[in-house]
């Protein structure tokens, strides 16, 4: 690691606010990974006639559990859970027996329950859904979902942003109006009406977020690019011969990814609550996926539950939080008067820096 990353990795340590944030999160999003081994309507593990058996990565059916019905295993069945008991056998469940979609029949009041009740932990929703296991889904998915859109984002800002700065001209020029037309257009109702007319999709929903998500990007990494294609060493990587693309991606692209990078937390942040919105108005992912918007909009068409907008809010402003704290972090990290500011203040030669690592 270089000295002057270093002292960037410094400065985001020495912000605690951040740091702390970027291990909360990490947390968290490592147990919104492993979803299926903490809330789940299957168990993570059983035995059988001495066989182990795996139903969180693999699908039986109860015929190959001594059944009759060739048809997935409904393992909250008594039925189900007798034929394993028959052969000496048992399981070993996840903390939250309930998977985002599983719909909890047997209630002893109506739905949506109250936190506590019936084995829920923060109660349910009005399809008798449990909200820990909906909410756990739904961060995974939001999280993911934003960590692509950042980065689809991040390919078509710095692309452009590098094509304009790196050869001015005519290119930039024309680059900058229409950049500033497609910034003027209302992109709410063009999400709305391009979401309307496709179906429902993961993927598609991605593609035409992706549209307008990547314009934050232009403008620093142009800057860059602009400020640095006049410097000496391109002017002499020009005179060895060296091609543009060889020195935009050389030698200019590491410069203007350092301002690029200070904007990724706050892209995501953005990401994730557009996803949110567009749900909440009905416009988003497919109905059968987990979803915040759809948590927000059941809250609202049930204002006699107020645990499920309490827990969906909590949910969104804690993620977020740590994002926003993270992203503050990142920037004062890669800011390059705080990194002078740190080597004139306190200099210190490679040696300590490496011991300090």
């Amino acid at each position: 690691m270089s000295p002057i990353n270093r002292r960037r990795l410094q400065n985001f340590r020495r912000n605690r606010r951040g740091y702390y944030s970027l291990w909360i999160f990490l947390a968290l999003f490592g147990v919104g990974l492993g979803a299926e081994f903490v809330a789940n309507d299957a168990p993570i593990l059983f035995k059988k006639g001495g066989s182990l058996y795996f139903p969180v990565l693999l699908t039986y059916t109860e015929q190959e559990l001594g059944g009759e019905i060739p048809t997935p295993a409904d393992y909250r069945d008594p039925h189900v859970q007798s034929l394993i008991a028959s052969d000496a056998g048992w399981m070993i469940w996840p903390p939250v027996r309930f998977s985002y979609d599983t719909i909890h029949w047997e209630v002893s009041a109506p739905t949506p329950l109250p936190p506590g009740h019936d084995g829920h932990l923060l109660g349910t929703d009005a399809m008798g859904r449990d909200l820990v296991a909906m909410l756990l889904y739904a961060f995974r998915l939001s999280v993911l979902f934003g960590l692509a859109l950042t980065a689809v984002s991040m390919m078509i800002g710095v692309v452009l942003g590098a094509l304009q700065g790196y050869f001015g001209g005519k290119v930039d020029l024309i680059g900058q109006r229409l950049l500033e037309i497609w910034a003027g257009l209302p992109v709410l109702f063009l999400l709305i009406i391009l979401t309307s007319i496709v179906d429902a999709s993961v993927l598609w929903l991605l593609l035409i977020l992706a549209l307008f998500s990547w314009m934050p990007l232009v403008g620093v990494v142009r800057a860059e690019f602009l400020r640095a294609r006049n410097l000496d060493f391109v002017r002499a990587a020009r005179c060895l011969g060296v091609g543009d693309l060889t020195i935009m991606r050389r030698h200019v692209l590491p410069n203007a990814m350092v301002a690029a990078m200070t904007y990724l937390p706050f892209i995501l942040t953005g990401a994730i609550t557009s996803l949110t919105a567009l749900d909440f108005l009905g416009f988003g992912l497919p109905v059968d996926s987990p979803s915040m918007g759809r948590l927000l909009a059941q809250a609202k068409s049930n204002i006699e539950a107020p645990w499920i907008g309490i827990s969906v809010f909590v949910t969104l402003a804690v993620m977020l939080t740590l994002l926003i704290f993270i992203g503050e972090a990142v920037r004062d990290a890669f800011d390059p008067r705080r990194t002078l500011a740190l080597s004139e203040a306190a200099p210190v030669d490679d040696l300590s820096l490496r011991g300090a690592a």
